[in-house]
């Protein structure tokens, strides 16, 4: 996948209108929406389709985390809606990650990328612990991402605080999906891991997920196209 727009709006709602409404408007602004798993889940396929038909590219941000076999399945279902990026969790071990990388190879030419999350950006070391997890952010995203790697995903999704180690450690062709990125002066809401469009793309970013930066404005378009100035500059 190339991109001339890095910057994937996050269609976070459950509103099919108002995503479908988003969609539209932001054509051209963007270079992609993220439909999540609170979407999916209210509107299916049919609601999918409805928000790809403003045309689009579509992360589809379902966060897979089964069996193998389980997760490979749900692959599998998805592939006729053609997103561009689907993502199961790291967490769900090698195996899980190879089953979803295979499942989506049967879509041929059509192929999604298939990215891992490796710690969601609302975390930080405080809550590692809790989880039982030693070490830094950095150190556990660095052993997911690498183990994504060796089990034939594209890219991970990570915060922008790791992207220069994870290039450094797996090379320029691994994708980096970032999410928790806010334009300076912007609200950080329930994300603790973030950082600014332009920091993040000269880091090395792959895809920028913006969501409330851009679907909160009076006027989401303008402010899709200030930050597409800004990283233009």
């Amino acid at each position: 996948m190339s991109l001339e727009n890095p910057v994937f709006c996050a269609l976070d709602t459950t509103d099919l209108g108002r995503a479908e409404t988003l969609a539209r408007s932001l054509a051209g602004s963007v270079g992609g929406a993220k439909i999540g798993m609170e979407f999916f889940n209210a509107h299916g396929p049919a609601g999918y389709r409805a928000v790809a038909a403003a045309g689009l590219p579509v992360f589809l941000d379902l966060k897979l985390h089964d069996i193998p076999n389980t997760v490979a399945g749900g692959i599998r279902a998805v592939l006729p809606l053609r997103p561009a990026i689907v993502n199961v969790h790291t967490a769900g071990g090698s195996a899980m990650m190879r089953a979803a990388a295979e499942a989506a190879k049967e879509a041929g030419e059509s192929r999604p990328l298939v990215i891992g999350v490796t710690m969601l950006t609302s975390l930080d070391a405080a809550d590692l612990k809790d989880t039982g997890v030693s070490g830094s952010p950095s150190d556990h995203v660095r052993r997911l991402a690498g183990l994504a790697a060796s089990s034939g995903l594209d890219g991970v999704v990570c915060s922008a605080h790791e992207i220069e180690v994870l290039r450094r450690d797996l090379g320029k062709d691994f994708k980096l999906i970032v999410p928790g990125i806010r334009p300076a002066g912007s609200d950080a809401g329930d994300q603790k891991r973030i950082m600014t469009p332009v920091e993040a793309l000269t880091l090395g970013a792959d895809v920028l997920v913006i969501g409330r930066p851009i679907t909160s404005a009076s006027d989401p378009r303008a402010a899709a196209e200030e930050i597409g100035r800004s990283l233009a500059a």
